[in-house]
């Protein structure tokens, strides 16, 4: 059956459009659109007309010496308004490999509409394909920057989509909770950069890029192949779904699946990950594929 986009239908604050829908509807002027490429320089050499630069970058900074906390509320808000987003106008957030540096894991769109919605945002597109599936259907392309007049947006932190540490260890080991780690199977399973190897009790591995095309990891699988891997991995709409990784930007891939894409009821993102997990001394973490 073919889609209709925006996908899933109904009022989810994230949803997915194809490169097809977004070409019809460019001239939309209550339509923002975000090009997050890796490099500046990758948006300079090309991009979607009318997108407005921004990059993930401006989303994390060190928390006490940990990395990869969240900016405050407030700076989060500053650039908001600065690349002319308002809550209720649809932002489309698209990546790419990226032609002048080449740095893109596709992970970049996940990362900023996660962020997005986190922030207060009501209604984020997911280019699904991203700007290199964009280009191989040979759409537009423009160096031209458009002109954006700064916002008003005020940021509303919605805490019912994350799990903050002392929360996840009280409740991550219940029989109705499953703990997925988004991460590569030999991350998952041994030494990565961090500073105990392996993965946390109980997590089980879904790596991130399983669910996505091989070729292009901004364009998702056929719906009834992702359904099919979450089922193979003990995923059911009727348990609690916390999605980690290794910093919380892999988890965020899982995380809107989950909660927009397959429409699951219950599901939140531990944003501090192994990177948290394993900064404390006393907690063990467990190496090689089971999960325990």
């Amino acid at each position: 059956m073919k889609k209709l986009y925006p996908y899933p239908s109904g009022e989810g604050n994230v949803r997915w459009i194809s490169s097809e829908w977004l070409e019809d509807n460019l001239k939309e002027h209550s339509m923002k659109i975000l090009d997050i490429q890796p490099n500046v320089h990758d948006y300079i050499s090309e991009h979607i007309p009318g997108a407005v630069y921004f990059n993930e970058g401006l989303l994390r900074i060190p928390l006490k010496g940990r990395p990869a906390v969240y900016v405050s509320p407030g700076v989060m808000q500053a650039h908001f308004r600065c690349v002319g987003l308002h809550p209720h106008i649809p932002v489309v957030v698209y990546t790419g490999v990226g032609i002048f540096k080449g740095w893109g894991d596709g992970l970049e769109q996940t990362m900023v509409s996660y962020t997005l919605a986190r922030f207060g945002h009501n209604t984020i597109y997911v280019l699904d394909g991203g700007l290199n599936k964009w280009k191989e259907e040979e759409r537009p392309l423009t160096k031209e920057f458009p002109q954006i007049k700064e916002s008003g947006f005020t940021v509303e932190v919605r805490k019912d989509y994350f799990i903050e540490y002392e929360k996840f260890k009280e409740i991550k080991d219940r029989d109705d909770v499953i703990v997925l780690d988004a991460r590569p199977a030999d991350v998952y399973q041994g030494q990565g950069p961090w500073i105990k190897p392996g993965h946390i009790p109980g997590a089980v591995n879904l790596p991130w890029a399983s669910l996505m095309d091989g070729k292009n990891k901004a364009l998702l699988k056929p719906v009834e192949d992702i359904r099919s891997i979450v089922k193979d991995h003990g995923v059911s709409p009727e348990k609690t779904v916390i999605c980690s990784c290794g910093t919380g930007r892999e988890a965020t891939n899982e995380f809107i699946l989950f909660k927009w894409y397959l429409q699951y009821p219950r599901v939140f993102i531990y944003e501090g990950s192994f990177t948290e997990w394993s900064s404390y001394p006393e907690n063990p973490t467990v190496t090689g594929k089971n999960p325990r």
